[in-house]
């Protein structure tokens, strides 16, 4: 099996700065994409940023250049890294990978369980 632990999260002031990680482990043969994504309180879960596996990037419009995703390929870990948050970017942060467990590159989708961020003002 595959899992997906994310770290870093926590309680900051507004404009400050916090970098989540999240590593995955288990029967690994492949990654393809790894992501963030979040969901706030009565909010519809949406996409942070996204980085392929030749490290090609793509960010949420609302990012506006604060966020940078990253990844290590060797460690099958993927990194965010968010500059000037706001309290609008208090939510859950969930990392998803797409993952080939059996080496035939038919990827599946993991979730991890989850970071809290808060951003007080």
């Amino acid at each position: 099996q595959v899992q997906l632990v994310e770290s870093g999260g926590g309680l900051v002031q507004a404009g400050g700065s916090l970098r989540l990680s999240c590593a995955a482990s288990g029967s690994i043969f492949n990654i393809n994409d790894m992501g963030w994504y979040r969901q706030a309180p009565g909010k519809q879960r949406e996409r942070v940023a996204v980085i392929t596996d030749g490290g090609a990037t793509n960010y949420g419009d609302f990012v506006l250049g604060r966020f940078a995703i990253s990844r290590d390929n060797a460690k099958n870990t993927v990194y965010l890294q968010m500059n000037s948050l706001k309290p609008e970017d208090s939510a859950v942060y969930y990392c998803n990978a797409a993952i080939d467990t059996r080496g035939s590159y038919y990827f599946k989708y993991y979730w991890g369980q989850g970071t809290q961020v808060t951003v007080s003002s």
